[in-house]
């Protein structure tokens, strides 16, 4: 039997990874489909078998950011430190979240900008936060703390990704530890 020719990853994946990189290093005006499908090294024929056009391509991205919110969601809710744990653990810099979910989120933010264009992308990204929520209300009754908990977790989500310091001379330990506080006393 014929050894496959490359033994990575199946090149629709190899598609998708390489538009992410290229929508986080060089912005949408770099991930052209002639550069996607040379980073991805498959041609552009390849590439368009995959995704038809830039659309499709757009589309197969948000897609498996919805399907790698649903996992993370999932894995937020069966933490055995808990939601909260899990949602600022993976928030802050170093904690990305185990399925991905990190890089594809920024590679969607990258295209959901203010134009009818980025709506798609907006929406994406909406529903990846309603996946979060969602899980934290599961273990915080209260909709107000639990929308607290994840604004804390997004600004913490904001340094992460313009690699700007932790400020405020509290670690992201004694943030958690303060917020458990906050969760358990108002239960």
């Amino acid at each position: 039997m014929a050894e496959r020719r490359n033994a990575g990853p199946p090149a629709r994946d190899r598609v998708l990874d390489a538009y992410e990189t290229l929508l986080i290093e060089q912005g949408p005006g770099g991930a052209t489909l002639d550069a996607v499908a040379a980073s991805a090294e498959v041609s552009k024929g390849g590439l368009l078998y995959h995704f038809s056009s830039k659309e499709s391509l757009v589309g197969g991205l948000l897609d498996r950011l919805r399907e790698r919110s649903a996992r993370d969601a999932e894995r937020m809710r069966t933490d055995p430190d808990g939601a909260v744990a899990y949602y600022l653990r993976t928030s802050v810099p170093g904690g990305e979240s185990p399925v991905g979910l990190t890089r594809t989120y920024l590679a969607a933010l990258r295209i959901a900008d203010g134009s009818t264009a980025g709506a798609p992308a907006r929406d994406a990204l909406a529903a990846v936060d309603a996946d979060g929520l969602a899980a934290l209300r599961e273990e915080i009754e209260d909709p107000v703390l639990a929308w607290l908990v994840q604004l804390v977790g997004d600004g913490l989500y904001l340094r992460t990704l313009t690699g700007a310091p932790l400020t405020g001379g509290v670690s992201p330990d004694e943030l958690h530890a303060r917020l458990r506080k906050l969760i358990t006393d108002r239960s």
